[in-house]
Parts: C-alpha cells; sequence; structure tokens
C-alpha cells in the first residue's frame, strides 16, 4: 500500500553518539523508516531521523553539552554537540508534535538506516513522502 513502510528489523534498542561521544542516545523502539528530509535545516544538517516518543528514547549528555537552535514557529528544538558539532536529535518543545523526538541515525552503527529503510520526505515543499 502506497506510504506503507517496509523496513526489516534492527537490533534494538538503536545505540547512536556524536564524534566526541559527549552526547549520545538510545532508541528503545524501532522507527517506521530512517526520513531523510529535504527542508533548509535538515539539508543543510546532513540528517537522517528516527522519529519517535520522548518515553521511547534517552539522551545521554551532561548539562550544557549541547547546543539548542530553534527558528521559525519554535516548535523543534535541533541539538548538537557543543565539543564536536554533530547534530544528534531534535525534541518537540511546543505544539501539536509536543512530546516526539528524533535523532540522527548518522550517527548509529553503520547499516541501521538500510536495516530499517531509508525514505525521503518533502519537507521544504509538500509536506509527503517522496516514495
Amino acid at each position: 500500500m502506497a506510504g506503507e513502510e517496509t523496513s526489516a528489523s534492527v537490533e534494538l534498542p538503536i545505540h547512536g553518539a556524536c564524534h566526541c561521544g559527549a552526547v549520545s542516545f538510545e532508541m528503545k523502539v524501532q522507527p517506521r523508516a530512517a526520513v531523510e528530509c529535504n527542508c533548509t535545516i535538515c539539508r543543510s544538517l546532513g540528517t537522517v531521523w528516527g522519529h519517535g516518543e520522548a518515553g521511547d528514547i534517552s539522551v545521554s549528555a551532561a548539562p550544557g553539552a549541547t547546543l539548542s537552535y530553534s527558528r521559525g514557529d519554535k516548535e523543534l528544538a535541533f541539538h548538537t554537540c557543543r565539543t564536536c558539532g554533530s547534530t544528534t536529535h531534535w525534541e518537540a518543545v511546543r505544539g501539536d508534535s509536543k512530546g516526539r523526538m528524533a535523532v540522527n541515525l548518522r550517527l548509529a552503527a553503520p547499516g541501521t538506516i538500510e536495516a530499517i529503510g531509508h525514505r525521503h520526505f518533502d519537507g521544504a515543499e509538500t509536506w509527503t513522502f517522496l516514495d
């Protein structure tokens, strides 16, 4: 059926970390897809997101270890390691998506994105998947 993901199974939890290891994440459930968005921020960051509920994702970092960036409607806060500059995750801080998060699956083990299934999302114009 159109729009349905056909992901394989990956070993859970999914672990990832920034380049220097100061910020790490654990995703307890498999996302429906590894999503690459073409909006201006995601394209600039070069991320592939694994989306989930905040309760299914834990981020470990010392206080102040990340820089937080929001723009536009300020609903999402993108987090980047202060030391190495890797973008690790975003969290919805207000609006309809509050309670949702995504982690940058490019920071997980090689093969994770392919095992989950890589999808392209048009966040620049149509807000639909392109496949």
